[in-house]
């Protein structure tokens, strides 16, 4: 079987913002507490965070992190969380039926960004809460000495403001599962006064207004129009979740399901970026359909703030979710254990915002440590890569520049999220300073090899730098802490380039990223 793409200098998309390789801490089961904070571990420092997992994030190089949630935020009072430790109250959490010790917050986030070398992203309660909370918390944050907020924040340890740029207007308004969910309209006129309020104080922040929770709700994509129509020339973003599930498959494992329905379940699976792009490209027209109808010269982009595969862990969950185990404190909730399967997956989850890198500028992956995360640890004990971090590696830390615009023909499949979907799903991303391009290559094809022949058009002279390859004989393979590396990237062989002609073997079900000098 074979494939040929066609990359040109000149055919760009966009300049991909960095923040793009975003991820999400939210307070719900072991994120942070035993996930990046666990005084007494091993290798925690003064504050107590664990530095095995700060190296980690430090290698991903995430550019920002969405804190402290999620549903959590709906709830949640954001002066619980500074002071003397000891005076700090312990809350229930109605989002996750949890407590929580308040013992991290704003300043013990702030430092471990400090530690990993990222930005923070702060949501605000617009559940439970509103205005004068929300000026209150940013006055906090970015106020100066001198005012009574930025004297508080001074006599709990840090005289300097934070000067955090990105605010979330809370979170999912839209779902009925929020505390203090909300109407389109109501929402869109409370974010707009709330936006109006953080904007007198600084112009230049970069606020995130409430989309929908994910392209099945019955409120989609209207709520995106009303929301935009109230808030528009005061936001610079709309947010997206979604997360990915292949139940079907586990039903089919439960039951004793035959390989060729297991094969089935998983192609529609591998084919939900179908499904992510259309979402995305829904929500950039009613965009640019808000934009004309106020004939506004501003512009507003998507932030999707939550993203990645979610469902392993479901049934385990229920017991606390439903209110079955009391209020515990950090117990293991959503702790999806991540098999090669789902590397396939965020390996396209990826290169779908590569190629929406025109619309869709900041994201974050959810979350990073311990739920639904790439990095897992142990209380007091190891912590390791699950085989999702791979492909979220390798395209942060090299799918920095430019998205091409690719011209591929390759095979393809019918699926329920489409047709004629492509075996080969390919994105490309040239850095110009570094004279580089990045592909990052998966092959949907459960049995059948496909050679692909990449045409470079415009570039000149070409090397191949850095080819790596993730395969495995078995979907379900997972990482343990045990067995760290059963599921890892190991150099490729056989990519060359032969006059202007990239050639590359995809294995079946492989994802890979084939880098070359130009």
């Amino acid at each position: 079987m074979r494939a040929t793409v066609t990359a040109h200098k000149d055919y760009t998309i966009s300049k991909i913002d960095d923040r793009v390789y975003g991820a999400f801490l939210e307070h719900l089961g072991r994120a942070i507490y035993t996930g990046i904070y666990e005084p007494g571990h091993a290798t925690a420092d003064k504050n107590g965070m664990r530095g095995d997992v700060a190296q980690l994030v430090r290698e991903l190089k995430v550019p920002m992190v969405r804190y402290p949630g999620g549903n959590f935020v709906s709830a949640y009072n954001w002066e619980d969380g500074v002071g003397p430790r000891a005076e700090r109250p312990t809350r229930l959490d109605l989002a996750w039926h949890t407590s929580d010790s308040n013992a991290v917050g704003v300043h013990e986030f702030a430092d471990w960004c400090e530690l990993v070398d990222t930005e923070m992203m702060l949501a605000i309660n617009l559940g439970s809460r509103g205005l004068d909370d929300a000026r209150n918390f940013l006055e906090y944050v970015n106020g100066p000495t001198g005012s009574y907020w930025g004297d508080l924040r001074k006599k709990n340890g840090h005289a300097d403001p934070f000067n955090v740029k990105l605010w979330c207007l809370g979170n999912e308004m839209d779902g009925p599962w929020q505390v203090g969910h909300k109407t389109a309209h109501e929402y869109g006129r409370l974010a707009n006064e709330v936006a109006k309020t953080m904007r007198a104080f600084d112009k230049k922040l970069e606020l995130i207004v409430c989309g929908s929770s994910n392209a099945d709700m019955p409120t989609y994509p209207d709520w995106e129009r009303e929301v935009l129509e109230h808030t528009y020339d005061n936001v610079d973003h709309i947010s997206l979740h979604m997360y990915f599930a292949n139940r079907e498959n586990e039903r089919a494992l439960a039951e004793g399901g035959t390989a060729e329905a297991l094969a089935k379940n998983t192609a529609n699976y591998l084919a939900l970026n179908e499904k992510l792009d259309r979402y995305i490209a829904t929500v950039a027209s009613t965009i640019n359909f808000v934009k004309a109808k106020k004939r506004s010269k501003h512009n507003v982009y998507i932030s999707f703030d939550e993203w990645n595969v979610w469902y392993h862990s479901n049934k385990q969950d229920r017991k606390i979710l439903d209110g079955n185990d009391g209020w515990p404190h950090a117990p293991r909730l959503l702790e999806d254990i991540y098999n090669f399967e789902d590397v396939l997956q965020v390996g396209l989850i990826l290169n779908t915002f590569i190629r929406r890198s025109d619309v869709v500028k900041l994201a974050c992956i959810a979350q990073l440590v311990n739920v639904i995360a790439p990095i897992m640890t142990d209380p007091k004990g190891q912590a390791w890569r699950q085989t999702i971090y791979y492909p979220y590696y390798f395209a942060s830390v090299f799918g920095r520049g430019t998205a091409l615009q690719l011209d591929v023909n390759s095979p393809g499949y019918d699926a329920v999220h489409g047709d004629n979907i492509g075996y080969v799903d390919v994105s490309g991303v040239h850095n110009e300073e570094d004279g580089t391009i990045s592909f990052f290559a998966v092959n949907r094809h459960a049995s059948e090899a496909i050679d692909v022949d990449l045409s470079l058009e415009g570039f000149g002279a070409a090397t191949v730098i850095d080819h790596q390859v993730m395969t495995h004989e078995n979907l379900r393979a997972v990482n343990t802490a045990t067995a760290q590396t059963n599921v890892a990237p190991a150099k490729g062989s056989g990519a060359k380039v032969d006059g202007k002609t990239l050639s590359v073997k995809l294995q079946p079900y492989s994802y890979q990223m084939i880098r070359v000098k130009v």
